[in-house]
C-alpha cells in the first residue's frame, strides 16, 4: 500500500512503524510541518502496561524507550504545607523530544520516508494520491477541521488555564502535585521527572485566578517569572523553562476535550488527539495514540477491505477511548473544582486526589499502599469519634445527627413496595423492613409514606393519616429498636402530579385504568400526555397540605421513628414547586428560586415545629433535572441546599432527576454522587449520596474522599437484606454485630471467607 501519515507525533510515527513491521513493501510517508527536533511539551507519561503492549508490537523501539525512562512508584501531594506520599502507582516518564527522536530513528531504519518542515495540503489531495491516509495532526487537527461536516467533532474547551513548562529541579522520587494559595487564588503544579536532569512542571489554575494575575497580557518571560515566584520554595533555586519558542504571549492555554462522531472517511482515518483527546492529568493521551496506531495497523492487515478495517478500528478503540475519556473527565473536573476541596484535611484531600478519576478504588489503593490507607482509615475513624483503635473501613465509622447516633454510614434507601391496603402497611412491610434492619445497616428508611389518601402515588402506597397506620408502623419501629442496633427514618411526602398511577410492576407512572382521584401541583403541568393535568394549588390547598405534613410528622413521632425526611424530589408535590419545569406560577411562589422554595420551606418549618428537637430532619432533593438549562442544575442545587441548611435541615439527601419525562440523565457508577460532593464541599452541609452505588468499594471511596457523610443503597438491599454484614465479611471486618440467633451462620461465613483468602493468596 501507498500510505500517507499527516503529523509526526507519537501516533503518526508509531503507525508508520507498525505498518512497515507488518509489510516492509508498504510505501509509507510521514509529513510534518515542524522540524524533527521541535516539540512543544516536555515529558510523556506511560504505564508499565503500555510499555508491555509496545514491546509485543515492536521489541526494538520498546527497548530503546525503556532505556530512557525515568521510573517512579510514589505520588506526593503538597497541600497546606504538608507533603503526603503514597506508593505503588508504577509510572514512567520520558522526554517528548526523546521519544520522538527514538521513533524517528526506528521509522527511518524500517524505510519510512519522513518529510519535515512541510505544510500538509488539503485532505483530498492525499486521499487521491495514496491508498491510505492517516491524520494524526494533533488536537488542533487541520484535517479534522477541513472535514468537520464528516467527522462531526465535539470540542469542549475546559475551564482551567495551564502552561507546560520544564525545570532542572529534581522530582525523581515521586510524581508531585503542589498546591499554593496566593493573593489571587490557588495555583497548582503537576511535576514529574522524565530524564536525569529535567522534569515537567505544568502550572494550572482557574480562569478567574489567571485573569487576576493578568497572565493573558504578560509576555512569556513575565509569565514564567511569576510562576517561579509562586513555586519558589519547591524549585530549589532552579528556573522554569518553556520550549514553546513559536508561541507569542504567555503560552497559557485551555484544554480542548475532543471527541469525533466518526473517525474515518473513505480512505482516511483520524488518530490520536485528532480523533479524541484525554486530559493530561491522567497521562493517557500518548497511551491512547500508540495503542490506536497498533490497532489500526492490525486491522488494515487482518480485514478484507479498508472499510472493514476502519469499522473494526472504530468499534474496538472507541470503547477504550470513551472509558479513558470518562476517567479523564472525572480527573479534569476534580481539578476544575479543586478549590472546593482545599478545606479538607490533608489526609482526605490526598485520598480525594488519588481517587478522582474513579480508576483507583478504595481496595485498589490498599493493594498499592496498605500502610498509607491504613493510616487514612484510622484518621477517618478518629475524626468520626469512633472508639475503634486503628484502621477500619470508613463505612463502619459512626455518625451523629443531633442526638441520633448511627453505628455505621450505610443507609437502606427508601424503596416503594406498593403492597399497602388503604394506606396501611401489612405483614409484607413488617417482614421487609425488619429483615433489612437485621442486616447491619446503620439507618433504614421506610418508603415514601403519604400524608393523605389523595397524596398517594398508587393505591398500594403507605400512609400516615389513619389510626391503623400508626398501629402498624409502631409495631415495626418497636421491633427495630428491640432487636437491632439500626435507627429507622420515616420519609413523608405527597405525590402531587404523579399521583393516582399504577403500581411499579404495572405501567409505572401511568394513570389507573379506573378509580383515579384528582391531583394537584404547583401548576397545571401534567406528568405526561396520558396523566391528568393537576389543579394549580391555591392558598387553601397549600394550607391543607402543609397541615397534612404536620399531622403525618406527629404520627411518625408517636410511632417512635428516630428521624424524619421530607420528600421534595422526583417530581412529587414539593418538587413541583422547586423545579421551573413544572412551576409556572406568577405569584410569590413562582419565578425566582427564592419564590419556588417558599412553599417547601413553609412545610419544613411547620414540620420542624412539631418534630422533637433532639431528632434530625432530612430533605430529599433532585439536584439535577437533566433537562439542559431549563431545569434545576447542580449549581442551583447548591443554593437550594444553602436555603435548607439556613432553615435548620440537618442533612441533604441528594438525588437527581425524575422530575420530567424530557430528562436525559447520564448513567454510570455512582452517577449522582458528584451532586452530593458539590453540595457538601461548597456549603459544609452534611449530605447523603445515592444512585447506582452497589459495592463496598463505592461506599468507602465516597466517604473517605469526603463526597458524602452517609451512603444510600436501594437495589443491593432488595437483592440482599444482609448486604452490610456480607460486606464486612468480604472486607475481613469481624467487629460488626450480628443477631444472636444467626451467630452460627456468621461463623461459617467467616470460615469460608478465610479459606477463600488462603486459596487466592490474600493471606
Amino acid at each position: 500500500m501507498k500510505v500517507a501519515v499527516l503529523g509526526a507525533g507519537p501516533a503518526g510515527l508509531y503507525f508508520a512503524i507498525s505498518m512497515k513491521l507488518r509489510d516492509a513493501a508498504h510505501q509509507v510517508t510521514v509529513i510534518e510541518r515542524n522540524k524533527p527536533d521541535d516539540t512543544f511539551g516536555w515529558g510523556v507519561v506511560l504505564s508499565d502496561e503500555t510499555l508491555d503492549n509496545l514491546a509485543a508490537n515492536d521489541p526494538v523501539s520498546a527497548a530503546w524507550i525503556r532505556d530512557h525512562f525515568a521510573y517512579w512508584d510514589d505520588i506526593a501531594v503538597v497541600h497546606k504545607g504538608v507533603r503526603t506520599v503514597s506508593t505503588g502507582h508504577g509510572f514512567c516518564g520520558i522526554g517528548r523530544k526523546q521519544i520522538l527522536i527514538l521513533l524517528q530513528k526506528r521509522a527511518r531504519e524500517l524505510g519510512v520516508d519522513l518529510v519535515f518542515e512541510t505544510e500538509a495540503r488539503e485532505p483530498q489531495f492525499y486521499m487521491d494520491a495514496y491508498d491510505l491516509v492517516v491524520a494524526s495532526d494533533g488536537v488542533n487537527s487541520r484535517t479534522r477541521t477541513a472535514l468537520a461536516d464528516v467527522f462531526k467533532p465535539d470540542i469542549d474547551v475546559r475551564k482551567c488555564k495551564f502552561v507546560w513548562l520544564g525545570t532542572h529541579q529534581k522530582f525523581d522520587d515521586a510524581f508531585t502535585f503542589i498546591f499554593e494559595e496566593t493573593g489571587h487564588g490557588w495555583v497548582w503544579a503537576h511535576a514529574y521527572q522524565f530524564d536525569p536532569d529535567t522534569a515537567t512542571f505544568i502550572v494550572e489554575c482557574s480562569e478567574a485566578t489567571w485573569e487576576k494575575f493578568g497572565f493573558g497580557s504578560m509576555s512569556k518571560e513575565e509569565s514564567i517569572a511569576t510562576c517561579e515566584r509562586i513555586f519558589a520554595r519547591h524549585l530549589g533555586g532552579h528556573a522554569l523553562m518553556s520550549n514553546a519558542a513559536h508561541v507569542r504571549g504567555s503560552a497559557w492555554i485551555s484544554f480542548p476535550r475532543v471527541l469525533c462522531e466518526r473517525w474515518s472517511y473513505k480512505n482516511l482515518a483520524l488518530m490520536g488527539d485528532a480523533a479524541a483527546s484525554a486530559h493530561f492529568s491522567i497521562g493517557s493521551g500518548t497511551k491512547l495514540a500508540l495503542e490506536s496506531a497498533v490497532a489500526l495497523a492490525d486491522y488494515v492487515h487482518s480485514e478484507p477491505s479498508l472499510d472493514a478495517a476502519f469499522r473494526k478500528y472504530e468499534e474496538a478503540r472507541r470503547t477504550e477511548v470513551l472509558r479513558l475519556q470518562s476517567a479523564a473527565r472525572n480527573s479534569l473536573e476534580w481539578f476544575e473544582d479543586v478549590e472546593r476541596y482545599f478545606s479538607l484535611d490533608p489526609v482526605q484531600f490526598n485520598y480525594s486526589l488519588l481517587t478522582r478519576s474513579q480508576r483507583i478504588s478504595h481496595e485498589n489503593l490498599r493493594l498499592r499502599d496498605k500502610a498509607w490507607l491504613d493510616g487514612a482509615e484510622a484518621w477517618f475513624q478518629r475524626q468520626a469519634g469512633s472508639n475503634f483503635n486503628g484502621a477500619r473501613a470508613p463505612m463502619f465509622a459512626p455518625f451523629r445527627l443531633r442526638d441520633m447516633h448511627l453505628k455505621n454510614r450505610v443507609v437502606v434507601s427508601p424503596m416503594a413496595q406498593y403492597k399497602a391496603v388503604d394506606g396501611c402497611p401489612t405483614d409484607w412491610h413488617f417482614a421487609h423492613y425488619a429483615e433489612r434492619a437485621k442486616g447491619g445497616a446503620g439507618l433504614i428508611y421506610i418508603e415514601m409514606t403519604c400524608v393523605s389518601p389523595e397524596g398517594r402515588i398508587t393505591p398500594g402506597c403507605t400512609g400516615f393519616y389513619r389510626p391503623e397506620h400508626e398501629v402498624a408502623w409502631t409495631r415495626l419501629v418497636d421491633f427495630v429498636h428491640a432487636e437491632t442496633e439500626a435507627k429507622i427514618c420515616a420519609q413523608i411526602g405527597h405525590s402531587g402530579p404523579k399521583g393516582s398511577t399504577q403500581v411499579g410492576w404495572e405501567d409505572s407512572d401511568a394513570p389507573l385504568a379506573e378509580g383515579n382521584w384528582p391531583v394537584m401541583a404547583a401548576s397545571d403541568v401534567a406528568w405526561s400526555p396520558r396523566n391528568q393535568s393537576p389543579k394549580p394549588m391555591d392558598r387553601s390547598d397549600m394550607d391543607r397540605v402543609r397541615n397534612e405534613f404536620v399531622a403525618a410528622a406527629e404520627m411518625a413521632k408517636r410511632c417512635g421513628f428516630d428521624m424524619l425526611e421530607i420528600h421534595a424530589a422526583h417530581g412529587y408535590l414539593l418538587s413541583s414547586f422547586i423545579t421551573p419545569l413544572t412551576n409556572l406560577r406568577t405569584d410569590e411562589y413562582g419565578g425566582s428560586l427564592e419564590n419556588r422554595m417558599r412553599y417547601p420551606l413553609e412545610v419544613f418549618h411547620a414540620v420542624r415545629a412539631v418534630w422533637p428537637g433532639e431528632k434530625p430532619i432530612s430533605v430529599r432533593i433532585s439536584a439535577h433535572d437533566w433537562v439542559g438549562d431549563d431545569g434545576v442544575h447542580p449549581s442551583e442545587a447548591v443554593e437550594i441546599a444553602r436555603m435548607l441548611q439556613a432553615a435548620g435541615v440537618d442533612i441533604c439527601d441528594v438525588s437527581a432527576g425524575q422530575t420530567s419525562q424530557r430528562a436525559r440523565p447520564v448513567y454510570g457508577r455512582m452517577f449522582q454522587t458528584p451532586f452530593s460532593d458539590r453540595i457538601r464541599n461548597e456549603t459544609g452541609m452534611a449530605t447523603m449520596a445515592v444512585g447506582n452505588i452497589y459495592e463496598p468499594d463505592h461506599v468507602n471511596s465516597i466517604l473517605m474522599a469526603g463526597r458524602a457523610d452517609l451512603v444510600c443503597l436501594a437495589r443491593p438491599h432488595l437483592a440482599d437484606p444482609y448486604w452490610t454484614l456480607h460486606a464486612a465479611a468480604k472486607l475481613g471486618d469481624r467487629h460488626v454485630k450480628w443477631p444472636d440467633p444467626y451467630l452460627p451462620g456468621r461463623d461459617q461465613l467467616y470460615r469460608l471467607a478465610e479459606r477463600q483468602d488462603v486459596m487466592t493468596g490474600k493471606v
